[in-house]
């Protein structure tokens, strides 16, 4: 199903509209496009924040990094 919409561009929104359909998009190709993208992209910021927050409450996975954040000190006042 599609539905149609309007929107109203900013001088930098309409700018970047003409480039990308001098690129070869269509208009609608484009919006589209930029509207999967930019979901995605929030999307992924999620998932990141999820994975980095399980990495954090990973008590193993935090006593491994402080060791091994020792060692390479301990390398680095060797040389």
């Amino acid at each position: 199903m599609t539905m149609a919409i309007s929107v109203r561009l900013d001088e930098e929104a309409l700018a970047a509209l003409r480039r990308l359909e001098a690129a070869g998009s269509s208009r609608s190709e484009a919006i589209r496009r930029a509207i999967v993208d930019a979901a995605a992209r929030l999307q992924d910021k999620v998932t990141l924040a999820a994975e980095v927050a399980a990495l954090e409450a990973d008590e193993e996975d935090r006593r491994e990094m402080a060791t091994v954040a020792e060692l390479m000190e301990s390398l680095r006042a060797q040389g």
